[in-house]
């Protein structure tokens, strides 16, 4: 549609949409004669709102007030007509340090992220939390009490993972050290599914030579690794920076049903599978997607891949939702550079 809009119609358009992005609010033609480069009348101006509102670009939202971009609008102006920004060499930087994995838990280094990205576009950070599928380097289990231990997980990549088990009771330490060791050898830079597989092959057909307790603390260990594995949690940082967009109480209302949608992963999922789909940026604009559809918001968001990209499989994703006049420009190259940077640690 971008073709079909004269040099006059774009530059109007687009002077509408940017001030939108500035105040959230109406703009008359009045205030567009005073922006526009172009010496134009209020009149002449006021007929070119027209035609981009026939054309569903525009909407006012009451009358005799001036005009702001619709979703559809929005979209346009994403695809065909927004400069995509660059980071500072100091964002960058910044950005580095806070995926830097070494020594730390995946969840640690996901849930930094997210407070640095929403921190940075003013906006709500959001993860879709990966279970790593890094190979492991290295397994161990610490007695805790009676009937529980702590398996602790270092992956190739120096991310740690600790998970508290129940174990059967009457272990000793040297059972467990058995039980580790046992795993141990059998991960063999293995990734954590491929490992389980080969463990729980060898206790079905009793070859694992371990006694029933050394079977059965592996058993425990091998369902720390099938929650590794398992379904992605979602982290969530910056939830006031949402409603400090609100206007109204039925705002606030939408927004925290929102909130609690996302928190029941209602609607994520379909999203998720869009953005599986290739390894660019996604951005969903309000009434596209029916999850941000009546809180009025935006999501801009990337897949999590591993090898920094290099390799096909999506294990999660990363981005930020806000108002509808979200800083796209800054946002989307953000977002692509912290979604590369985590993949690239997740190896």
């Amino acid at each position: 549609m971008i073709t079909e809009l004269n040099e006059r119609s774009r530059l109007i358009f687009a002077e509408i949409v940017e001030a939108f992005f500035e105040g959230g609010e109406p703009v008359g033609s009045r205030t567009l004669s005073r922006r526009l480069p172009l010496r134009l009348s209020p009149a002449t101006i006021r007929n070119v709102m027209a035609d981009l509102e026939n054309l569903g670009l525009l909407y006012a939202p009451h009358t005799s007030a001036g005009r702001m971009p619709t979703d559809q609008g929005l979209r346009l102006y994403v695809d065909g007509l927004l400069q995509i920004g660059d980071l500072t060499s100091e964002e960058r930087i910044s950005i580095d340090a806070q995926c830097a994995g070494a020594g730390r838990k995946l969840s640690e280094v996901l849930g930094q992220a997210t407070e640095m990205l929403s921190g940075l576009s003013s906006a709500t950070g959001l993860v879709l939390a990966p279970k790593s599928e890094a190979p492991v380097k290295h397994m161990e289990f610490i007695r805790l009490a009676e009937g529980q231990a702590l398996a602790i997980i270092v992956l190739a990549n120096g991310l740690v993972e600790n998970r508290i088990i129940e174990v059967p009771g009457g272990f000793t330490p040297s059972s467990l050290t058995e039980a580790a060791n046992y795993i141990n050898m059998r991960l063999d830079g293995r990734t954590f599914s491929a490992a389980r597989g080969v463990i729980e092959a060898e206790l079905a057909e009793h070859r694992a030579a371990l006694d029933s307790l050394g079977e059965r603390i592996v058993a425990a260990g091998l369902g720390t690794l099938t929650e590794q594995a398992g379904a992605p949690t979602l982290i969530l940082r910056g939830r006031a920076k949402l409603f400090e967009d609100a206007q109204a109480i039925a705002d606030l209302e939408r927004i925290s049903k929102l909130f609690e949608d996302l928190e029941r992963h209602e609607g994520m999922l379909q999203i998720i599978d869009s953005t599986l789909s290739g390894q660019a940026v996604h951005v969903f604009i309000g009434s596209e997607n029916e999850l941000f559809n009546l809180a009025g918001c935006s999501m801009v968001i990337a897949p999590l891949h591993r090898g920094g990209g290099s390799e096909p499989g999506c294990l999660g994703a990363i981005g930020v939702i806000g108002p509808t006049r979200i800083n796209y420009a800054r946002i989307i190259p953000m977002v692509d550079y912290t979604a590369r940077a985590i993949s690239r640690l997740m190896g």
